[in-house]
């Protein structure tokens, strides 16, 4: 195909430089992208669509089509990224991983970094993922946050930057297992000669992770996935998980609490449970602890954990960490717990809750992308140059009535990598979301989750809203 009609349009695109020369690590696969004949591509992705069809890739839709289940969007031009930068995105999330499980266990037991004045104390109690029931413990192993999904982005500098960090219960990691299959099905020519980091031991070492975390006197520990069951979102990913892993998957229905001991229901009787991967929020984990409305969760839950006879993976209450206000943080609670400076920035980030900074976001709000400090799935996201007056004093007045909900960047100009559109390719805006493994040591799953915004000029990743995904390649030097 003809690559030289391809135009990157001033954006940072990371297939191609702005002459249309092929970045470093994408040699090959440009090359196998021009030596693609007419009609090529289309039906290669026509055939990823078909199988993501046949496989019952999914997801399940919130909002006005709560209900729906659809076909996970899938682009089969993967996403490059060169070994030696990896290294360095790397070594960036495993520094704040490590700085963000000191935060979370400081925040709940000793609140050093507070007394200090590092982190203000209003910024802290007030959180809405901030959990009192969680003040006092010490969770199994020493960590909060043993799965993260931390959302990266490439600006028009060329930079990474940190977006936001996901620590309650991240989700998008089976569709970079399934990404990777998909491609090697349908387009296996790509892959030739190519030394690309492999995905798929994921599972082995989630498992390894969660039966490390077990209670000591767990000696062969019975792990569970417990997913609040068929109308969530992510329920594909919790039994593809629990199916790769080999353990059961439960809803709240299947465990019992009794002697302060959590039990699974089967067909032989009461079997002990040791280490529980919840996927279920905090609010709806336990209702003699947290929402006593909750119908999916499991009554005396936390005693149990509180007890120290079953681990929960992520711990309760790790979402203080991932409040987009404390984000704005990090750099500083880095500082103050490695005493090293951040390797991947921040973006630049105003807290509304600091009244100086909220007066500057309300004096220039049209220039601003503001964010509600607990949301996710890109809910509730005004993006101020693109927004009406009507829309922006809409804002204005939902920051000035909780201006502790809000942050404020600025609009990033997102990277952008080729996608299919018919038999062309055309630039499409993407983030990164790599996933780390906490247990004995810290894994970060080489590539992660490229979602990619599927709609010509949006910057709305979330395949909730129109976003899809794209295969993750971390390329190294030298042929295979």
């Amino acid at each position: 195909m003809d690559l030289q009609a391809y135009k990157t349009e001033g954006f940072h695109d990371e297939l191609f430089d702005g002459a249309l020369r092929p970045r470093p690590g994408a040699e090959l696969l440009v090359g196998r992208l021009a030596a693609a004949s007419d009609g090529e591509l289309a039906e290669r992705q026509r055939a990823a669509d078909r199988m993501l069809l046949t496989m019952g890739i999914t997801f399940n839709v919130y909002g006005h089509e709560a209900g729906t289940e659809k076909i996970w969007p899938f682009d089969i031009v993967p996403r490059v990224i060169e070994a030696a930068e990896w290294s360095v995105i790397e070594r960036g999330l495993t520094q704040r991983i490590r700085a963000l499980n000191l935060f979370i266990d400081d925040v709940y037991n000793r609140r050093q970094i507070v007394a200090d004045g590092v982190v203000p104390d209003w910024l802290v109690d007030s959180g809405r993922c901030f959990r009192g029931p969680c003040a006092g413990l010490k969770p199994p192993r020493g960590v909060w946050c043993h799965i993260t999904g931390t959302d990266l982005v490439r600006g028009a500098d060329g930079v990474i930057y940190v977006l936001e960090d996901n620590l309650r219960t991240p989700s998008g990691v089976s569709y970079v297992l399934e990404n990777r299959e998909v491609m090697k099905r349908t387009f296996p020519q790509l892959f030739t000669g190519q030394r690309i980091s492999p995905v798929e031991d994921y599972p082995e070492k989630l498992r390894a992770m969660l039966e490390y975390v077990a209670p000591p006197q767990a000696r062969d520990p019975t792990v569970v996935v417990l997913t609040p069951g068929i109308y969530n979102s992510a329920y594909f990913e919790h039994s593809f998980l629990a199916r790769q892993m080999g353990v059961e998957l439960v809803q709240g229905s299947d465990l019992v609490v009794q002697g302060d001991v959590v039990f699974m229901r089967t067909t032989h009787g009461l079997e002990r449970v040791d280490v529980i991967y919840r996927r279920i929020d905090d609010d709806f984990l336990d209702p003699l602890a947290f929402r006593d409305d909750s119908l999916v969760g499991v009554p005396g839950l936390m005693r149990a954990y509180r007890a120290g006879h079953v681990a929960l993976v992520n711990a309760p209450g790790t979402g203080i960490a991932d409040d987009k206000a404390v984000y704005a943080y990090v750099p500083e609670i880095i500082r103050y717990y490695l005493g090293e400076d951040a390797i991947i920035p921040n973006v630049p980030t105003f807290v509304c809750g600091e009244p100086a900074q909220c007066d500057h976001v309300l004096s220039r709000l049209g220039e601003f992308v503001v964010k509600p400090a607990n949301e996710s799935g890109g809910y509730g996201i005004v993006l101020g140059p693109r927004a009406t007056q009507e829309q922006l004093e809409e804002c204005r007045g939902r920051i000035k009535a909780n201006p502790r909900n809000y942050v404020a960047q600025p609009m990033l100009s997102l990277s952008r990598v080729p996608t299919v559109v018919g038999d062309s390719l055309e630039g499409r805006h993407v983030d990164l979301r790599p996933f780390i493994l906490y247990g004995e040591d810290i894994f970060v799953l080489p590539g992660g989750l490229t979602r990619v915004a599927l709609v010509k000029g949006s910057l709305v990743v979330n395949s909730s809203q129109g976003g899809g995904s794209k295969d993750t390649w971390v390329v190294h030097e030298g042929r295979r």
